[in-house]
């Protein structure tokens, strides 16, 4: 250990090697804990507890899963857990946190992409433990929803569309072209494919509980957020929204949670009584017409589609600069271009307009974007 390490540095490295007591090794000098002695757990344990404890309509994991290339079973993890653990360890997910939700060039305090991600899997997660499902699958369903956006939020969308034939989506676009490396269960990309209300239904409960997840969880925080920004103030909510919901993030999530879990185990059918749907339709319409619509909001988002088509475009003229270029033409290069340019983060992205197309950094975004 060399001399000029501070007595922190240290005391750390002091601790690379556990504590060995009675033939274990611990992580704490003084650790206690320890549960009944009995068999580990595993995949097929946890299989077995899902067929005997999840409701009827539940989707049950099974071995390997359903998946594009044939794989091993895990001997630890569900097929869904599995699922779930490959979302968070991946390049796309990472790069999440990176992307803009309602904020471009976010603050210390306002969402991001990857933080919308993670809430959004915080209120799945309650309501299918609520009801009784897989929570595993809600989870990575999730996690992943939103790994299809390209810098820019949703304006990145109509960046692209002029560039892919049957339109650019960031939930078929995630699920068919970004997490196509890994290897998903028929389940998980379904629920990815189909999170958005303007999609086809997703075929599990546990993606209908992830679609839900995902408009509570936008139409809560993107108002948190706008809060914080001083962009609208709590008094300004409609009357709709907080006499049923309240008015802050906490609330309004208990509130809608309670209501979906509460719908399920009245009619067994995923979704909300009326009168709470009717309060979160209006959160969301004031949050479109005072948040994500406001004139800074739209100059903001014509400046980023200004931007990305103008790198796609760049790149699909300079295919030679395109990274794993080889040698497509036309709409295989165009989208290409495409998914290069989506998976950059706000700030790579702004970066490579400055140094590759010459744009004033004065012209580039640099407030409130739109919304999700």
């Amino acid at each position: 250990m060399t001399d000029d390490l501070g007595a922190r540095a240290k005391a750390w490295a002091l601790t690379m090697h556990g504590h060995a007591t009675s033939g274990v090794v611990r992580a704490h000098a003084d650790s206690r804990a320890s549960i009944g002695l009995d068999a580990p757990l595993g995949r097929l344990a946890r299989e077995e507890r899902e067929r005997l404890l999840l409701r009827p309509g539940a989707t049950l994991a099974e071995g390997a899963g359903h998946r594009a290339r044939p794989e091993e079973p895990d001997v630890e993890r569900t097929c869904f857990e599995r699922d779930r653990d490959r979302i968070v360890h991946s390049p796309a997910f990472r790069r999440l946190a990176g992307k803009t939700q309602v904020v471009v060039y976010p603050t210390d305090h306002q969402r991001t992409r990857l933080t919308h991600a993670l809430e959004v899997a915080q209120v799945a997660t309650s309501i299918a433990r609520g009801v009784g499902v897989n929570v595993a699958l809600a989870d990575a369903i999730a996690l992943g929803h939103d790994c299809g956006h390209g810098p820019g939020g949703h304006a990145s969308e109509e960046a692209f569309d002029a560039f892919i034939p049957e339109g650019y989506d960031h939930g078929p676009w995630g699920a068919d072209v970004v997490l196509t490396p890994l290897n998903l269960c028929a389940e998980t990309l379904d629920g990815i494919r189909s999170h958005s209300w303007s999609r086809p239904a997703p075929l599990t409960v546990e993606g209908e509980i992830a679609s839900w997840a995902d408009r509570i969880a936008y139409c809560a925080h993107d108002l948190e957020d706008a809060v914080h920004a001083g962009i609208v103030t709590l008094d300004e909510v409609p009357e709709t929204v907080s006499e049923v919901a309240g008015a802050t993030r906490r609330e309004q999530l208990a509130t809608f949670v309670r209501a979906v879990i509460t719908t399920v185990a009245e009619t067994g059918e995923i979704g909300m009584d009326p009168a709470t749907a009717s309060a979160l339709a209006e959160l969301r319409r004031f949050n479109y017409e005072r948040i994500y619509t406001r004139p800074e909001s739209v100059a903001q988002s014509n400046a980023v589609i200004e931007v990305l088509r103008q790198l796609v475009e760049f790149y699909v003229a300079h295919p030679e600069r395109l990274p794993g270029f080889a040698g497509e033409t036309d709409d295989a290069l165009a989208r290409l271009a495409v998914a290069y340019v989506g998976g950059m983060t706000d700030r790579f992205a702004f970066d490579t307009a400055e140094e590759l197309l010459g744009w004033d950094p004065a012209r580039l975004p640099r407030g409130i974007g739109r919304g999700a």
